[in-house]
């Protein structure tokens, strides 16, 4: 729903600043007439029509098309939508001006009509332009395009932040075991499985390797234990696919990781290649914690800082005693997620 609405948005400015362009201060060649407030009235129309289906076709692209068929098909269906697109424009454009100002053209001379190849252009450079956008903001997490743009982060600001590293088990003997090439497509299909995590508010700050770095606010995170919960509905993500990792690598992915809490400066970073960076202990001790699991023989590890704000008894923890982490003064109590109860599962 995000990924729709954000494209009716995107759609409906395009039309409305089409309509400033075209309806101020400048006169229609063509037949038909559009004065300003008529411009304006088909564009809040058309531009949340168009955004759907715009963005229901970048989902489907995305989520059932890239990365399955070669690049030659995927550019001749591009191609495909791209006229398909122009033409339902065309269609759904005479139907809403028929609706609200009829006119007597044809929807054949309504389609050539004087300046429409302009329009064209302005649509096709509109979809390769909302096409850029959606890539920079998947590269640099949902909601920090908007911020970086308006220097949020230009200056280094605090925040309260959980911070989970996500480490693939056996990452080594893996690598061996299948090759450089089938070993990169299986982390690819783990971390595409690692979306799911989205849904309990996490925001997916980095990949490294074989690892991934989550990161919630703090309120966001402790919100109906949504830390804890984006852990299992990954794990489960990977159970539901176990076929699927069995018949294509042989093995079913086994991840652990390790959860704290604290202070940080956020900001961006780099003149070339701009980053959002995080620095503090924070995430340095929840490295180390993760770095711990294999030593104890736990999946998930959490910090006495976090279990503490865990109220109620929907998660049990097993202290795993005070261990001191590398790069650490003192000792710090640890906890293992011994089990998570059936609301937790489902939730």
């Amino acid at each position: 729903m995000r990924i729709i609405s954000d494209y009716a948005i995107g759609w409906t400015i395009a039309f409305l600043f089409l309509s400033i362009v075209r309806g101020v201060g400048t006169e229609e060649t063509g037949s038909l007439q559009f004065g300003f407030a008529q411009s304006v009235i088909i564009s809040l129309t058309l531009g949340p029509i168009m955004g759907i289906i715009s963005g229901v076709s970048q989902i489907l692209m995305e989520e059932k098309i890239y990365k399955r068929i070669s690049i030659l098909r995927f550019l001749f269906l591009r191609l495909l939508f791209t006229l398909l697109f122009i033409l339902f424009l065309i269609v759904s454009a005479y139907g809403i001006y028929q609706l609200y100002f009829g006119t007597d053209l044809d929807i054949i001379s309504f389609a050539f009509d004087d300046g429409s190849f302009a329009i064209y252009f302005y649509v096709l450079s509109v979809d390769v332009i909302l096409t850029i956008v959606r890539q920079l903001n998947l590269m640099l997490g949902p909601g920090n395009l908007g911020k970086l743009l308006t220097g949020k982060f230009y200056h280094p600001r605090e925040e309260q932040r959980i911070f989970m590293f996500l480490d693939l088990q056996s990452s080594t003997q893996l690598a061996e075991q299948l090759g450089h090439i089938d070993y990169s497509s299986l982390i690819q299909d783990c971390f595409n499985d690692l979306g799911v995590v989205i849904e309990d508010a996490a925001e997916i700050h980095q990949y490294v390797g074989d690892e991934a770095v989550l990161t919630w606010k703090l309120k966001d995170g402790l919100s109906d234990e949504s830390f804890i919960k984006a852990f299992f509905r990954f794990k489960d993500q990977i159970a539901a696919k176990e076929d699927h990792y069995q018949q294509k690598y042989g093995v079913v992915p086994i991840f652990k990781a390790g959860i704290h809490a604290g202070t940080v400066t956020v900001t961006e970073i780099g003149k070339y290649k701009k980053e959002i960076a995080y620095h503090g202990d924070a995430i340095n001790t929840a490295a180390r914690i993760q770095g711990k699991c294999n030593e104890l023989g736990q999946e998930l590890l959490v910090s006495h800082t976090l279990k503490r704000h865990i109220k109620g008894d929907s998660i049990i923890f097993d202290s795993v005693g005070s261990i001191m982490l590398r790069g650490k003064q003192s000792e710090i109590d640890i906890y293992a997620v011994k089990k998570q109860t059936s609301d937790i599962s489902n939730g």
